[in-house]
């Protein structure tokens, strides 16, 4: 593609010039957060970035289950509730939702509940392959989960854990004394969502540069970007070239 040419110099050759808009300093220079549930270019919820699909996208609420929850669920929550005298207390939901089993779990309790998911002889979920984060701006006061996936090797079964913080109050206990394969992924989660991980042994970004503003994947980080500069060129970040309405 070309850059943009609106003007010639003497000899009648088209000269590149600056997109409007385009201007240095991101990450220090951050545009005006997105509302929740705007995505790009102008986008008001539907997830069609273009305003001409039509795509609707509808939202749903995932109600808590109850008893019985199905397959081995209930073997794992019998022996979760046997092994550890604090279930009522730690356990807030348990949740069942396109074939998963997930237990969402009051924040300070995550390390405890991990422990005796990996050490007790019923459960035996030896291994966590995941630590992620999700941002639920507008629908949830604690709007920031950490989730992770175990996965029992000894009998072949997975389950999810669900953790929740606010944006004001974002600590919760790090996993890797009981996962050592948490230590990255705890760290991708610190820098994409602000997510802080006590007694992580180096908490430190691992994706983004140590000086860099703010947490990218929070829905109210604006869209930003770097601008991209070619022979002659800049072409500016998303958010500064165009608004599709």
């Amino acid at each position: 593609m070309n850059a943009p040419q609106d003007r010639t110099d003497d000899g009648g050759v088209p000269v590149p010039v600056t997109p409007a808009g385009a201007t240095g300093g991101a990450p220090a220079e951050l545009p005006p957060s997105s509302p929740a549930g705007r995505g790009m270019f102008g986008d008001q919820g539907t997830g069609d970035v273009s305003g001409y699909g039509g795509l609707v996208r509808p939202q749903r609420s995932i109600e808590a289950a109850s008893r019985p929850y199905g397959g081995y669920f209930d073997e794992v929550a019998d022996a979760l509730e046997e092994a550890y005298p604090a279930f009522g207390e730690a356990i807030e939901k348990v949740v069942v939702d396109r074939g998963e089993l997930t237990l969402h779990i009051r924040p300070e309790r995550i390390a405890e509940v991990c422990q005796v998911l990996r050490d007790d002889l019923a459960l035996r979920f030896e291994l966590c392959s995941s630590v992620s984060g999700v941002d639920y701006l507008g629908a949830d006061a604690r709007r920031l989960h950490a989730v992770y996936q175990l996965t029992s090797m000894t009998y072949r079964r997975q389950i999810r854990l669900e953790a929740a913080v606010s944006v004001e109050d974002p600590h919760l206990p790090s996993v890797t004394g009981v996962y050592p394969t948490a230590d990255w992924q705890e760290r991708e989660a610190y820098d994409m969502f602000g997510i802080v991980f006590d007694g992580h042994p180096g908490l430190t970004r691992i994706l983004m540069p140590d000086d860099w503003e703010g947490h990218p994947q929070r829905k109210d980080y604006p869209l930003g970007g770097v601008p991209v500069e070619y022979k002659g060129a800049e072409i500016p970040p998303p958010d500064r070239r165009r608004s599709y309405q």
